[in-house]
């Protein structure tokens, strides 16, 4: 493969992908390279899905900057992309009265940071909003404009969105290094060739240290990744309303229990610092931590009632803010060292929420460099999605399945996936070709059977439709494959 560009993104998670969407909209050649086999399988992937307010990050800070800029962008973002979302707002409770001054310090946090609406309620006025939570709360600083997506959904909106403007979307393609000439970054070398461009946008994520170094750029730059372990409780079982925090700590948001777009109930993360960029262990410790925090919030929720559990990993950088004693701010720059990188660096929590705003400023510095960019007139931001079968009325249902009968034989019965919704995303834009990347789309074995019910089957539908042998389906790419052998083939 030898190709060339303007634009060459790095990373396929929902930063790499908003960029690529939003960089769509000019006159420009660009490619987004992910070393996997689909977009947002990292990060983007395993987090709380919340959309914050912004009173959480220190002002001054790239990260207070983004997450107020980007939060009020949502509706638009999230209404052209189809993706779910709803601003149910948040709640830091106080657990303690000692507490309530923390609050306050919060409040004023979020005033300088221009969060909208954000007011303390009291105990009383909390409960009544959700009535599960501890009798002992005593209060808490409410933001509206605080939000819920379906992030599983978001990366690959965005990239369809991109690709369907123009953008060339390469998966399983890995960065290797750089291509000089000079100072001047001229291209990149992956694991399927040579690409040139005149730009690379650093978007790698948990790698993005390793990126930059690669350049020459910030050498004491080091990601030490943050793992977050997460329980998924049983919708039939408990249904918590609202996004619950409890009063942070200097190191993390702490122990959250929050409701889903998908009627679930979560709590976690904690917060551990790991040595390996894919140690997403689920650890008795971890659990643990998890448990005991989220029942100081709400003290009725039942182990018992756990349906799943995950972990995902937040790229903790220690990039410094200047001007002010804080570190673990994002990098947004094109660094003085080469010419043609634009470096983004960092981007844990709030990531998700300021990634279309990490966007826009990336159009920004590629503007100050002298980059033209030129308004293309045929930019679509509209993406139409696949239908979903439970989303529709009888008669919608009735007449998809007149039309592809598929639409009507259901493969989970937890979340009600149907075969038509699963062969249409086997054929979508960006098509699906793990199992997970199904469950991204879908929402398929995420119920109280975890796919241990539709599994055999989506295998079988998948081979059919790819053409290949059902050995060769995996659960999210090489190495994970279902089976080993057909069961005849066993020797005596």
């Amino acid at each position: 493969m030898s190709q060339t560009c303007d634009v060459l993104i790095i990373g396929g998670g929902v930063v790499g992908c908003m960029v690529a969407r939003f960089l769509s909209q000019y006159d420009q050649k660009i490619i987004l390279i992910e070393k996997e086999a689909d977009v947002g399988m990292g990060a983007s992937s395993a987090n709380s899905a919340i959309i914050h307010a912004g009173h959480d990050p220190l002002p001054g800070t790239l990260k207070a900057a983004m997450n107020t800029r980007a939060n009020p962008m949502w509706d638009t973002v999230a209404a052209e992309l189809s993706v779910p979302f709803e601003r149910r707002g948040s709640y830091v409770v106080a657990s303690r009265p000692e507490q309530m001054a923390r609050l306050e310090e919060l409040l004023q946090r979020a005033r300088q940071n221009g969060v909208p609406g954000a007011v303390i309620l009291t105990g009383d006025e909390l409960r009544t909003r959700e009535p599960a939570l501890s009798p002992e709360a005593c209060g808490a600083l409410f933001t509206p404009c605080a939000g819920l997506i379906d992030t599983l959904l978001i990366s690959l909106a965005a990239a369809e969105n991109a690709l369907q403007n123009g953008v060339q979307i390469l998966l399983e393609t890995a960065f290797e290094d750089f291509l000089f000439e000079g100072r001047r970054i001229v291209g990149v070398r992956t694991n399927r060739g040579e690409i040139r461009c005149r730009w690379v946008v650093n978007a790698a994520g948990l790698f993005s240290d390793e990126v930059m170094h690669k350049a020459g750029v910030r050498p004491d730059f080091r990601i030490t990744p943050r793992r977050g372990e997460y329980c998924i409780l049983d919708q039939a079982e408990t249904s918590i309303h609202n996004v619950l925090f409890p009063v942070p700590s200097e190191v993390s948001k702490g122990i959250l229990v929050l409701a889903s777009l998908h009627g679930n109930t979560l709590v976690g993360p904690d917060s551990q610092l790991v040595a390996e960029k894919d140690n997403e262990d689920i650890t008795p410790q971890g659990m643990e931590e998890i448990w005991n925090g989220a029942a100081q919030l709400v003290p009725s929720l039942n182990p018992r009632h756990v349906i799943a559990t995950f972990a995902g990993l937040r790229a903790t950088g220690n990039a410094s803010t200047p001007g002010l004693d804080y570190h673990h701010d994002f990098i947004i720059e094109i660094p003085a060292e080469v010419q043609g990188l634009v470096n983004l660096g960092g981007i844990e929590s709030p990531g998700l929420t300021a990634a279309p705003a990490i966007a826009e400023r990336v159009i920004e510095l590629l503007r100050d460099a002298g980059e033209k960019l030129t308004p293309r007139k045929d930019w679509n931001p509209i993406r139409t999605p696949r239908p979903r079968f439970r989303e529709l009325s009888r008669a919608e249902q009735a007449a998809l399945i007149a039309k592809d009968p598929r639409y009507g034989r259901v493969i989970c019965r937890c979340e009600l996936v149907t075969e038509g919704e699963i062969v249409a995303e086997l054929h979508g834009p960006i098509p699906a070709r793990t199992y997970d990347a199904i469950k991204r789309r879908t929402w398929l074995g995420t119920g109280r059977c975890l796919g241990s019910f539709d599994m055999p089957r989506v295998v079988q539908i998948m081979a059919q439709e790819l053409g290949v042998s059902p050995i060769e389906i995996t659960k999210r790419g090489v190495g994970s494959n279902f089976l080993t052998r057909p069961t005849k083939a066993v020797e005596e």
